[in-house]
């Protein structure tokens, strides 16, 4: 048989739709990956911390992946954050990441916080925290994701 007489194969078409679909499909996976992976670095860098900077760090993120579960934990500037969309919304610091005398839990632009003309963006965490911080601090982060 030659070559001009050959029948020619042809791969199935797939709709429009049908590769729209595809190509959603794939950012899902890739976006589920990189989400584990950023997710993954926000508990080593945790693990990596030392005492009591490590228990609180411990127990800023349960509060923070509990009371906003649609967040997604990142690192940004090596401390663990939570976005929303990709955007940060709040964020924790350890004491000695700048040389501070407290830890801090700031929130970003994106964070729906505001209430007046003035609005603090960053509250110093200076000790063990209590059941009335904690709820607290629940509060402001659902509130900053609504």
């Amino acid at each position: 048989m030659s070559n001009s007489t050959a029948v020619k194969k042809t791969a199935p078409k797939f709709t429009t739709a049908e590769r729209a679909a595809m190509r959603e499909r794939a950012r899902e996976l890739k976006a589920a990956a990189e989400g584990a992976e950023a997710a993954a670095a926000v508990n080593a860098k945790i693990a990596e911390l030392k005492g009591s900077e490590r228990d609180l760090a411990e127990r800023i993120h349960a509060l923070i992946t509990t009371a906003a579960p649609e967040l997604s934990p990142r690192l940004w500037y090596g401390m663990p954050a939570y976005a929303k969309d990709g955007k940060i919304v709040c964020f924790y610091k350890t004491a000695s990441k700048f040389g501070s005398r407290y830890a801090t839990l700031g929130f970003s632009d994106p964070a729906n916080l505001d209430d007046g003309a003035i609005l603090p963006t960053e509250y110093a965490i200076t000790e063990k925290l209590g059941a009335a911080d904690e709820r607290r601090l629940a509060e402001l982060v659902k509130r900053a994701v609504s």
